[in-house]
């Protein structure tokens, strides 16, 4: 029921939740054997005192209540809590000794990895080289990129190989951190990394609205030019006036950066730019298709048919593969279909792989029939079948391109009692029950997704995944049943992947109103993941993350004439309300679950915006839908609801109805809640 543009789905989900020493009912059900902890709640207070401690850098609180913890569970999250706390003042040795107090935690990691980040920036070989081998969850790209300088360095590998390497780990990072930047600063310098790739990374800052970032990058090639840089940050226009003469190569790069920026914001402005003679002719092939495939997505998003227009005066194999992508989503939208299959064939390798494209490749060569109808459709079914299964979004679709329902896969073999109980005993899944048991959610999360593998390449087998999902359903801790259970690629739980907490709730008040109960908890499970007392960061709380204002609107059309803010996370009033503006909504816009879905997450009045233009298919509706987090929002509830019907139901579904299409308002339809916010 809300949008945040710069947020991903975890940080809409999970707030500070289960506060304080007092159980929550979400885990009304823990029972944790008492030999757990040497200390009891005088253990549990001195823990919660030291993450206070922690929070506020306060090292001599911290020494002096960690004895206090001493044989308590979470003994080794107290251990990090201090030993990071001084990292930056710690011999190697009391860091080790540390890190064997935590041997086999998420914690001893973390540090590790805390540390690695600390000796790679003071260039510390010797103990980098050390510690590295232990780094079990390598999954930070700075830590790989100061792996990678100091292979260079040491000699232990060339600058050739190490460049490609260092740059892609380097233009995938979101920030101007230091690791990936002395790598490829490094590398530039010894001439391995060309300048082509430092612009590009400032590029896609730029167009991502960084220009930290790219500052950072063009620095590395003169510090003079971070005045430059930040000016055309600021004011990409007035540069571009003053550029009125002919440009070196090195300001060429800047017009570039200019252009780019000015795409972000006015696409429009933009194109007249490159319409500019010069432009044209100084200009290199390169860069002016880079430019055109920026403002081709700016366009694109702005859902403006001109978009492939833009498209095409740029070549694809210069473009980058969000470029690319927005190419394809113009064509789909346009019914292009020779432009979206260039565009998917010019996308990097692993992009194509996903299903999404695998999908969408498969349509184009289904509709343009080349070179054959008949060897069109068989390619297409190839693709179809790559991908065809009950598990997401595009997965369905193509089961029902094969002709196939969408139903509950069989169950896999029930779990052994020795699966359950080495489930049960499996130490960092019991730290994490504790952790969230006492109020500390997000340390519990990140030990219990270190311990099923999510950072851990040595985690659990699928049956060792299944027995965990199960453990957090018996204690209700439903985001971990439900993203454990996804783990597994070859056993399917539904029941795990899809449950139904609150059923009788959900199911009455979803047919008192006339709403499916499926697509109620396709909507919740994508918000909250049934998390009761969740709340977003920008205020949406509860199982239907409802905003403050929203919550006040809906109470006062359904005659909660009683109601408090306080009492949104509640769970029978979180449904009531949630249930009510999702009912509005869904009538606001002729029954279409593609649109209500989408003014649930960004607002109604963007879902009108988005509904004008060509009748569309819902799943090309769905797919040019601008917002990233809205785009993947509305395509996960709706194979969300298609798998909870088959769920209730027991009977085969289709994703495909449930989409319909996706058009203007029909004439004389009449816009019953004009104020729905």
């Amino acid at each position: 029921m809300k949008l945040v543009d710069e947020k991903r789905e975890s940080a809409q989900r999970i707030g500070r939740h289960l506060r304080g020493l007092g159980l929550r009912v979400i885990m009304a059900g823990l029972v944790l054997p008492g030999s757990l902890f040497a200390q009891g709640a005088g253990g549990d207070a001195a823990l919660l005192d030291m993450r206070s401690a922690f929070s506020r850098g306060n090292n001599f609180q911290l020494a002096n209540l960690l004895p206090s913890v001493r044989g308590h569970a979470l003994e080794p999250l107290a251990q990090y809590w201090e030993a990071r706390a001084r990292l930056d003042i710690a011999s190697p040795t009391d860091i080790r000794a540390a890190l064997d107090r935590m041997a086999g935690s998420y914690w001893e990691d973390r540090l590790r990895n805390d540390w690695l980040l600390q000796l790679g920036k003071a260039r510390d070989w010797s103990n980098f080289d050390a510690e590295l081998p232990r780094y079990r969850m390598n999954d930070d790209r700075q830590v790989r990129c100061y792996a990678l300088l100091r292979d260079v360095a040491t000699g232990r590998t060339s600058g050739e190989v190490a460049a490609p390497l260092v740059q892609a780990n380097w233009h995938a990072q979101r920030d101007a951190d230091d690791g990936c930047a002395s790598a490829a600063k490094a590398l530039l310098d010894t001439r391995h990394l060309k300048p082509q790739a430092v612009w590009q990374r400032a590029r896609l800052a730029m167009d991502l609205n960084r220009p930290r970032v790219a500052t950072q990058a063009v620095a590395m090639i003169d510090p003079d030019l971070t005045a430059t840089v930040e000016s055309i940050a600021n004011d990409p226009a007035k540069y571009l006036d003053e550029k009125l003469t002919a440009i070196r190569p090195r300001t060429k790069e800047l017009v570039t950066l200019a252009i780019v920026r000015l795409a972000a914001n006015d696409p429009a402005a933009a194109a007249l730019e490159m319409d500019r003679t010069r432009w044209k002719a100084q200009l290199t092939k390169e860069e002016r298709s880079w430019i055109w495939g920026v403002i081709g997505k700016r366009t694109a998003q702005k859902l403006q048919p001109e978009a492939l227009t833009h498209f095409a005066n740029g070549e694809d194999s210069f473009m980058h593969d969000e470029h690319l992508a927005w190419k394809a989503r113009a064509g789909m939208r346009a019914g292009e279909w020779v432009a979206v299959r260039e565009a998917i064939d010019a996308m990097s390798e692993s992009q194509q792989k996903e299903p999404t494209w695998l999908y969408w490749k498969a349509r184009a060569i289904q509709t343009l029939k080349q070179p054959d109808a008949v060897a069109a459709t068989a390619q297409a079914r190839d693709l179809f079948e790559r991908i065809a299964s009950s598990r997401d979004f595009y997965e369905q679709l193509a089961l029902e391109e094969l002709g196939r329902p969408i139903t509950v896969p069989p169950a896999p073999a029930a779990l052994t009692a020795e699966e359950v109980n080495a489930a049960q005993s499996n130490p960092g899944l019991r730290r994490a029950l504790i952790a969230i048991r006492l109020g500390l959610r997000s340390e519990g999360v990140r030990e219990w997704n270190y311990t099923v593998g999510l950072h851990n390449p040595g985690g659990m087998g699928e049956r060792e995944l299944l027995a965990a999902a199960a453990l957090a359903c018996q204690h209700e801790l439903w985001d971990r049943c439900i993203n454990t259970s996804l783990r597994t690629s070859d056993t399917l739980d539904h029941t795990q992947r899809f449950p139904t907490p609150h059923r009788a709730q959900v199911v009455s008040r979803a047919n008192e109103i006339g709403l499916d109960p499926a697509y109620v908890y396709g909507l919740i499970r994508q918000e909250s993941r049934f998390i009761t007392d969740a709340r977003s960061g920008v205020g949406a709380s509860g199982l239907m993350q409802v905003m403050p204002a929203t919550a006040r609107w809906t109470a006062r059309k359904i005659g909660l004439t009683d109601f408090k803010p306080s009492q949104i996370t509640e769970r029978d009033t979180n449904i009531q309300i949630g249930t009510a503006y999702l009912k509005f909504a869904l009538d606001d816009f002729q029954g279409s679950l593609p649109l209500a879905a989408a003014a649930y997450n960004a607002g109604p009045g963007r879902s009108r915006q988005w509904r004008n233009g060509p009748v569309l298919p819902g799943e090309v509706w769905a797919e040019n839908i601008p917002f990233e987090e809205t785009r993947d929002y509305v395509k996960r509830v709706l194979a969300n609801t298609t798998n909870y019907a088959a769920l209730i139901t027991g009977q085969p579904q289709s994703l495909r109805a449930r989409l319909g299409t996706v058009g203007p308002r029909p004439n004389g339809a009449p816009t019953i809640n004009p104020d729905l916010p």
